[in-house]
């Protein structure tokens, strides 16, 4: 992997010198996410919260090329009430790579696009809203029948108080026959967290993560829904304080349904099994069953606006069921050249 990898960097040197004989250009790109989500768990009396806010992003970049890219730009937000009115702003700046089968990120770029299809239940959507960013590679080979990605993201640098996290995983999906309904799809995420620089008695380096692994079949355009799609498969989380015991693997079954029509669309999800513990998954998931189902209005999809609701259902035995409102709003403006520029 790692001869890969630096094989890959001499390649993208070799393509970008090449490239500067060619006309470059200097773009500009602005995106935005309003966000309100209202959370009533009654399984969860500590995390039923309000999260609100808006995210807007601003960032330069230099195509060298159509193959090669630096960008350079912020990512703040702001939660609605809050002081000071940005609560944090993301540095945005990475290299990108864009080939006909590959695909190449290196420094911190947005999440969106890239690792947002993974399920809640191993990567949780309020990463959405407050760390809309992946700090550390990813790379991603894809043809007509497959698709394959690998990342890694850096939490926090190892420090005399700080811990050393990240995460790390590979997703991807196959499909036998382009023309045909079924897929196979898995996700897989492990983080490694570590002590600091100065050790702590039994403070133990802990990994935690979860994969799954799905059948799936797409009728999307083949009935008169616009969208139908059935996936069923396994899950198994990994849990490990090294030094004091080994890998815990509790796994289910998941199992969901997706449907639209038009401005409205049905998701629902099903999980059977063993509770889970995952740092950033979905906590409900810690349930050994649960069922969550999204109905989704789309009032207005106009250029690049997109206006969206969402009502959630959540369910588990011993408990009332627990709702959730959820209201986004994404604007995003595309790459607009400002400077074109001939050597």
């Amino acid at each position: 992997m790692i001869k890969k990898i630096y094989l890959f960097a001499i390649f993208t040197i070799i393509t970008t010198t090449a490239a500067l004989a060619q006309e470059q250009t200097i773009d500009i790109h602005f995106n935005a996410l309003g966000f309100l989500d209202n959370r009533e768990y009654k399984a969860f009396i500590p995390r039923s919260r309000t999260y609100s806010g808006m995210r807007t992003e601003l960032d330069l970049g230099w195509n060298i090329d159509s193959l090669n890219h630096f960008v350079f730009g912020a990512n703040g937000i702001h939660e609605f009430g809050a002081k000071p009115y940005f609560l944090k702003v993301n540095p945005v700046a990475y290299y990108n790579f864009t080939g006909k089968s590959w695909l190449f990120y290196a420094g911190a770029f947005p999440r969106e696009g890239l690792l947002d299809d993974y399920p809640r239940a191993i990567l949780n959507d309020t990463l959405r809203y407050y760390r809309p960013n992946i700090e550390g590679l990813l790379a991603r080979v894809h043809n007509e029948h497959f698709t394959e990605t690998g990342w890694i993201d850096w939490v926090s640098r190892q420090t005399q108080t700080d811990r050393e996290q990240f995460l790390f995983g590979f997703s991807g999906k196959y499909k036998p026959s382009v023309k045909g309904p079924f897929y196979v799809s898995h996700y897989f995420m492990l983080m490694h967290d570590a002590g600091a620089e100065i050790a702590v008695p039994n403070d133990n380096i802990r990994d935690n993560g979860a994969g799954q692994i799905r059948l799936g079949l797409d009728f999307s355009h083949k009935t008169f829904l616009d969208s139908l799609s059935v996936e069923a498969g396994g899950m198994m989380s990994l849990e490990r304080v090294r030094g004091v015991d080994g890998f815990h693997k509790p796994a289910g079954f998941v199992a969901n349904v997706y449907l639209s029509y038009h401005k409205f669309a049905l998701f629902d999800e099903f999980y059977k099994g063993q509770g889970h513990e995952i740092t950033y998954g979905d906590s409900w998931f810690e349930k050994k069953t649960y069922n969550r189902m999204d109905i989704i209005w789309t009032p207005f999809l106009y250029n690049r606006v997109k206006g969206q609701f969402i009502l959630s259902f959540h369910q588990t035995p011993g408990f009332r069921m627990s709702n959730q409102e959820a209201f986004r709003i994404t604007v995003d403006l595309g790459r607009k050249t400002l400077i074109r520029m001939k050597n």
